[in-house]
């Protein structure tokens, strides 16, 4: 199969069987011996797909009255996406996509050759259409956004949401630094976010099987050195994988003392040890638990500093999770909140007087983070607030997440 075919099963399968675009992307492309450069085209039409979603169905549905079966509507959104979102020659991107339906490809021909002659027109009346069409955002969610954040932000956000997100490493210290890693690759360029952050148009393969670096946006690193571990201390990651925190924070301890790393998955357990070993971690232990359960590696230790990266609705990572916004409810927003709180609840009774305390989430939800962070000082004795921070893309430029240091 060719590039296309396979962004078109991919596209096919999501909308199937509504599975995680990133777990079925990353399952088809180690299945498929494909070159590099069909690889980048499959990621590149999938996930821009998908984030266009709702504004290439506007197109379809100006184009084509009446239905259209999956498979057609999936070549459809193939093509006026290499047509409006791509460098890909107009004669190529619908001679090529035409080929990936035999049943209907006069209809797709003369669809996409339709679009390519009327991109203007086209162009403004999507320009004159809705917000959520227009952004291809669920209507609620940006309802809900600009009512918080106001109109400004929120269409700078949906922007940042709708642009492919570069390759950004953390510089692994446990084995170089930044400096070293930019001298040996001149097109890499240090990020301004954070010391150790640098983005790369390509990632070296000795880099990944030395263990030099980690693929991490630097919003991410904002809890850990909130949290601000120091060697000899005992530090809970309570929810670990798939090592990114668990990783960095190793290496601000310098490998001294003891992280006890948890997730409740094996196979995210397994990630997290592969990841642990590579990167040359040797403080940590990895186990396969639910920390919201009682066990015996939880009940006699006492903790320095413990990390939660609280499972969220990933609203600040959308640019890179590009599917969640398809797959978010207004119901997820009372949901998480309880889930978030009551495993605060249950990991600050495992902190030691003194102790430090940090619930992170990539969201950008007040529910899921202030109102989370001011509920736990009022329902859970003897746990105070030291401070908020918020990362949002548009005034940060990079993913948005939330950390809240506490103290007991």
């Amino acid at each position: 199969m060719n590039a296309r075919a396979v962004a078109c099963k991919l596209l096919l399968d999501w909308e199937r069987r509504h599975p995680h675009a990133d777990d079925i992307l990353h399952e088809t492309l180690a299945a498929k011996q494909l070159p590099q450069r069909d690889r980048a085209l499959v990621m590149e039409l999938f996930y821009g797909v998908l984030r266009r979603l709702t504004a290439l169905d506007f197109f379809i549905t100006r184009l084509r009255q009446g239905e259209l079966d999956d498979e057609t509507r999936a070549v459809l959104r193939l093509g006026l996406y290499q047509l409006f979102h791509t460098r890909i020659p107009a004669f190529a991107a619908v001679k090529e996509t035409v080929t990936l339906s035999p049943r209907a490809g006069g209809l797709v021909n003369a669809i996409l050759r339709r679009a390519d002659r009327e991109r203007a027109s086209l162009a403004a009346a999507l320009d004159a259409a809705p917000d959520d069409v227009r952004w291809s955002h669920p209507a609620f969610l940006l309802e809900k956004w600009i009512a918080h954040f106001g109109s400004d932000a929120v269409r700078a956000l949906c922007e940042w949401n709708n642009s492919p997100a570069p390759v950004i490493v953390r510089a692994n210290t446990l084995k170089a630094t930044r400096d070293e890693l930019l001298a040996a690759l001149p097109e890499a360029a240090p990020h301004l976010f954070h010391p150790l952050a640098l983005t790369v148009p390509h990632i070296p393969t000795d880099w990944i099987e030395r263990g030099l670096c980690y693929v991490q946006d630097p919003s991410t690193l904002a809890a850990c050195d909130l949290l601000d571990p120091q060697p000899g201390d005992t530090v809970l990651d309570a929810c670990a994988a798939p090592g990114g925190k668990t990783t960095y924070l190793a290496a601000l301890m310098h490998n001294q003392g003891r992280i006890v790393a948890t997730d409740l998955w094996e196979s995210r357990v397994e990630r997290l040890r592969s990841n642990c070993n590579r990167l040359g971690v040797r403080n940590t232990q990895t186990l396969e638990l639910d920390t919201m359960k009682d066990s015996p590696e939880l009940a006699s230790a006492g903790f320095d500093r413990i990390l939660i990266d609280a499972p969220c609705s990933n609203t600040g990572v959308i640019r890179r999770r590009v599917d969640v916004r398809w797959r978010l409810t207004s119901e997820d927003f009372i949901r998480m909140p309880m889930q978030q709180l009551a495993l605060i609840r249950r990991c600050a009774a495992l902190l030691k007087p003194g102790g430090c305390l940090v619930y992170s989430t990539c969201s950008l939800e007040p529910e899921e983070n202030e109102d989370v962070a001011a509920e736990a000082v009022r329902t859970i004795p003897g746990l105070r607030l030291e401070s908020m921070r918020h990362i949002r893309p548009w005034s940060d430029g990079v993913d948005g997440s939330f950390a809240a240091k506490f103290t007991r």
